[in-house]
């Protein structure tokens, strides 16, 4: 193994030997670990992108004999984390008779029921469509990808003979064909005849490697895209000028922040007309170097190449007619330069539907973009859920090196409109797409929940999270925050939050914590006001101090919270909601409590002053009331227990026990309680309701409303 070359330039070369010599003999864990390497490097291979397979000798469970098997990357999954369960294994034999029954290219759809029958475990994953690809070569070990310098080759207008020279006749060619059975034949046949080959170039599409051992075929897939990539690197270097030199100047990286926190919401309502988006933003150098570039013009409309990136970016971005620094102040001005470029871009997408469309295709999917492109800006994605919007920024930016290295070796080819069609609407797509589990009650939506690194407020977070939201947890406790980010970062992942130290105090501090939900994901649509303290004393013993620290907290900051995220909700024009976590004690006089309480009953008027305000705007203001809510909560963690305790006559450990008693339900109250409250307002069966107090206290009849 050693004798081969391991210094890469263009690729990450990160096979261990001792890693593969402990999976010795087990070819099924090596074709994992080989995936788990090839899909750790993006310079190999997309997120969720390509396929691997190896072939070995099992005994057929019926008959006892030996017999080849195939264990290939089933439908789904990446194979940056691939596992065992992530396989399809099929007989090798059956796939291959399915010959005997092959009714030609038209009927080719219905070949996909058909490798069901040829499953060796039945427990194993679905097959994909690429099965037959691996199938028909009879390789051991191989590696199908989407390297961007590959592609590049694949997808420039002289990419057939490049290939040809740049190998010298070791890598054949097969023209572009969407994936399937019959594709799978065209490689046998390219091998067939050109033997001795080292790998197949798949116009537009990708590359296809292999070896005797999943060593060898690692070390001819590395191989394959270096020389790949430093060909496109040395045509660079003869090239005066990338993507025909920049026609736009970005200005500086705070600037580009600042236009693109102004402008996401507004795009972000534009392109949330059927369904609501997440956004995610990039400036990366090579999105700059594309969008900045007199080529921008010429390319940008012609699409992408691969079917992977197609599939996730649409047939086409939309670029805005902005200049860089364009005055972003006025909302509504903005819009209306904005209204006709996406109405025309809708326009665009649903004439090249109808013009493509076949008499069994499926019902047209939403007409906006996905990719928007601000020049000397950045990037702009828009889909479900922030993984899906960062994954289309990825695979743009893969298309955007496609089309540097195509424009540098060659001439830059798309998917002419009707194949690019033939994959976006195929019927077999549309069956997965409708497999898909139904969205969560909160899918696409954005909320900022104050004070959530503990106690209601993190529990409201997790529950807007398990429901699908993106989430903004923030805290005035830079280490309290750190020790929830964490936590947040272990459940969901990292595409489900984003934190922000927060003092709802602080107006500077608050407009920060918003923008790093705008920049994050494009917007927000979910306010809970619950960040908060108490003080407990005799109207004696209550100072000045304290009465300002209560107001200045719990009224003060719900107004500004409530403030800011309103004007970037109207940016948006699809409203949205605000909840304020206020009190049994806004309704319920008691002893020692003049500064909290009347901070509450101030909090709960406000809400109702906010929900008549707002309401022309479809923005939704509710309040919940809790009572006693102990668990992990800042408030009990200083004087306010022992004042509550001394109001009572009751020790502090016999406070749960007493609230619990003088409920009507005699329950406990839970963060969770007031988190589940939470949701009932804004999971989608009250988008009718405004102005409304729910109590979460177990029962306190002086506290009911009405």
């Amino acid at each position: 193994m050693s004798v081969r070359k391991t210094n890469f330039k263009y690729v990450s070369y990160l096979w261990d030997d001792a890693k593969a010599a402990e999976l010795a003999g087990d070819e099924v864990a090596l074709l994992i670990y080989r995936s788990n390497l090839l899909g750790a490097d993006l310079r190999l291979t997309n997120y969720g992108g390509g396929n691997t397979s190896c072939k070995v000798t099992a005994k057929d469970p019926l008959t006892g004999e030996d017999t080849e098997v195939m264990w290939v990357k089933g439908s789904g999954g990446d194979l940056g984390t691939l596992k065992k369960s992530g396989l399809a294994v099929l007989y090798v034999n059956r796939l291959r008779s399915l010959t005997n029954v092959y009714r030609g290219i038209e009927h080719e759809d219905e070949m996909v029921e058909l490798f069901n029958h040829c499953i060796f475990d039945l427990s194993s994953k679905a097959p994909s469509i690429d099965t037959p690809l691996h199938g028909f070569l009879p390789f051991k070990h191989i590696d199908h990808l989407h390297p961007d310098a590959a592609i590049a080759i694949a997808a420039a207008k002289d990419g057939k003979k490049i290939t040809r020279e740049l190998f010298k006749g070791t890598i054949g060619w097969v023209e572009w064909q969407r994936p399937g059975f019959d594709l799978g034949l065209k490689l046998k046949q390219c091998l067939d005849e050109n033997p001795g080959i080292r790998g197949i170039m798949l116009g537009s599409h990708g590359l296809f490697t292999w070896g005797d051992t999943a060593y060898e075929s690692y070390m001819n897939t590395l191989e394959v895209i270096e020389q790949s990539a430093e060909y496109l690197e040395q045509s660079y270097g003869k090239k005066s000028l990338v993507f025909g030199g920049s026609k736009v100047i970005s200005p500086n990286e705070e600037i580009r922040r600042k236009q693109a926190i102004a402008i996401a919401p507004v795009l972000r309502g534009f392109c949330s007309g059927n369904v609501r988006m997440v956004g995610h933003f990039t400036d990366d150098s090579r999105v700059l170097e594309f969008i900045n570039s007199n080529d921008l013009d010429r390319l940008a409309p012609m699409g992408t190449s691969c079917p992977d990136h197609f599939l996730r970016t649409k047939i086409s971005p939309l670029v805005l007619a902005l200049a860089p620094e364009e005055d972003l102040g006025d909302t509504q001005s903005i819009k209306n330069k904005l209204a006709p470029a996406f109405e025309a871009y809708r326009k665009m997408y649903a004439a090249y539907y109808e013009s493509c469309k076949h008499p069994n295709s499926p019902a047209m999917r939403d007409a906006n973009p996905v990719v928007v492109l601000y020049p000397g800006i950045g990037m702009f994605t828009f889909a479900k859920d922030k993984q899906t919007a960062r994954v289309a920024a990825e695979f743009y930016i893969n298309a955007i090196n496609v089309m540097k290295g195509a424009e540098a070796i060659s001439e830059y080819t798309s998917l002419p409109r009707q194949e690019a069609f033939n994959i976006e609407y195929w019927l077999l797509e549309e069956a997965k797409l409708q497999r898909m589990p139904k969205p969560k009650a909160l899918s696409g939506r954005i909320a900022l929940v104050t004070g959530s690194a503990g106690g209601i407020g993190k529990a409201i977070a997790k529950k807007f999270a398990d429901e699908g939201a993106c989430v903004v947890i923030n805290d005035n406790d830079a280490t309290r925050l750190a020790h929830a980010a964490d936590e947040f970062l272990k459940q969901y992942g990292k595409d489900v939050y984003t934190s922000a130290l927060l003092d709802v105090t602080d107006k500077a501090a608050i407009n920060k914590a918003f923008e790093a939900a705008v920049l994050a994901f494009g917007g927000v649509d979910l306010i809970v006001n619950c960040a908060g303290l108490s003080i407990s004393k005799p109207i004696e013993d209550h100072t000045e101090k304290d009465w300002d620290l209560l107001y200045d907290v719990l009224v003060k900051g719900q107004f500004l919270v409530t403030q800011a995220g309103v004007e970037i909700m109207r940016k948006q024009d699809s409203g949205g909601d605000v909840l304020n976590i206020v009190s049994k004690n806004a309704l319920v006089s008691g002893p020692n409590n003049a500064g909290y309480g009347s901070a509450k009953a101030a909090q709960l008027h406000l809400s109702r002053l906010n929900a008549a305000e707002l309401g022309k705007d479809n923005i939704r203001v509710n309040v919940v009331n809790p009572d006693a809510v102990i668990a992990d909560s800042k408030i009990w963690e200083g004087d306010w227990a022992a004042g509550r305790a001394k109001a009572y006559g009751v020790t502090v450990e016999e406070l749960p026990a007493y609230y619990a008693k003088r409920t009507l339900l005699n329950e406990i109250i839970l963060p969770e309680d007031i988190a589940n409250a939470c949701f009932v307002f804004v999971g989608g069966l009250l988008n009718k309701s405004t102005g409304n107090v729910l109590n979460v206290d177990g029962g306190v009849a002086m506290a009911f409303v009405r």
